[in-house]
């Protein structure tokens, strides 16, 4: 009872939010389009965007501004959620923001390393992180090297990580960005049993779990595909979680000899068993499909719990990734048709 009347609310809110998210035929609509200002038009009378973009001027729109400005609706929807959340569905949404922090980061980083060639305007998501977050992204993105990026983290969760690898060796951007993940990854699971109890804690641990489990099919395959990489660097990548793949299971793919024993050990994990179809080929596909059915059937059936906020911000994130690709179609003069596909993909 006290779950049913703590979401009530919330759910009443997500649902509503939820039936504003552009769907199917709105996207084939887009897929008939010619040009980019033509899109935003569109969406600027679309429910989900129209409040956020009334005085917007679609006509002087360049491409970084489009795709900050697609980003920024899952920003505002999620400080909307987070306004009208009380204080213990605040809580899985401080981890969740975490997300949103790294990725903020990732993009400063690009930068050092491009030595600061390339301009950053995070000046949009400015409100945002002041109020949900420790992080100056005015001065990460302005930081002229990897050190003072580093040093300017001091006082935050991220500071430890980045600063232990900079003292092991000279890590590159990718280094530094599988660090952040790895961080946030084992974060979630080290916490979640402190910070979650019941339903809740049940919900978290399927969704990330098999998140996790699928994330790690995919860098090993594609680390022993596309790298030819040995099974020491492969053990570094991967998130140091088990749900559903073993500690055997992980040391069979990973030191698999080649693509056909990996096929092999792959037959005998519970994902394969679970899904027949599965495949080494299809695992990126199987991925995002299979935690969106999760994430659907999980929230159609405990709609009351914290499942319902991660439901909502897992189909935001995913309708900006699709209109993202939807708009590079329309730029570049695709057919509808191959345009469609190419979200369907997505």
């Amino acid at each position: 009872m006290g779950n049913l009347l703590s979401y009530s609310g919330l759910s009443t809110k997500i649902r509503a939010m939820q039936s504003k998210l552009v769907g199917e035929s709105q996207f084939q609509e887009i897929a008939q389009m010619d040009s980019v200002p033509q899109v935003m038009a569109y969406l600027k009378k679309q429910p989900g965007f129209s409040d956020l973009w009334a005085d917007l001027d679609e006509n002087s729109l360049h491409r970084g501004d489009i795709e900050k400005l697609l980003l920024h609706t899952v920003h505002q929807n999620f400080a909307k959620l987070y306004r009208f959340a009380n204080p213990e569905q605040r809580t899985f949404m401080k981890l969740y923001f975490k997300r949103y922090e790294i990725a903020i980061m990732k993009d400063c980083l690009r930068k050092v390393f491009d030595e600061g060639r390339g301009e950053l305007d995070l000046s949009i998501f400015k409100s945002f992180f002041d109020q949900h977050s420790k992080l100056n992204i005015e001065r990460l993105s302005e930081a002229p090297a990897i050190e003072s990026f580093v040093e300017e983290l001091k006082g935050t969760e991220y500071y430890a990580p980045l600063k232990k690898l900079s003292n092991d060796f000279t890590p590159s951007l990718f280094d530094y960005g599988m660090a952040l993940d790895q961080y946030y990854f084992a974060n979630i699971w080290s916490v979640k049993e402190k910070l979650f109890k019941k339903r809740d804690l049940a919900e978290i641990t399927t969704a990330y779990g098999n998140k996790f489990d699928m994330l790690n099919l995919q860098w090993i395959y594609r680390s022993k595909k596309y790298y030819h990489m040995s099974p020491a660097d492969i053990y570094a990548l991967l998130i140091p979680v088990h749900y559903r793949l073993s500690k055997n299971d992980i040391t069979a793919l990973v030191e698999a000899s080649d693509l056909e024993e990996f096929r092999r050990a792959l037959d005998t994990t519970y994902y394969k068993k679970r899904f027949p179809e599965l495949a080494p080929e299809k695992l990126e596909e199987f991925y995002n499909l299979n935690l969106k059915t999760i994430i659907e059937k999980e929230a159609r059936n405990y709609p009351h719990s914290v499942i319902v906020i991660y439901s909502y911000l897992y189909h935001k994130e995913h309708e900006v990734d699709r209109l993202t690709t939807a708009i590079e179609c329309v730029r570049y003069g695709l057919s509808p048709a191959e345009t469609l596909d190419y979200i369907h993909k997505t």
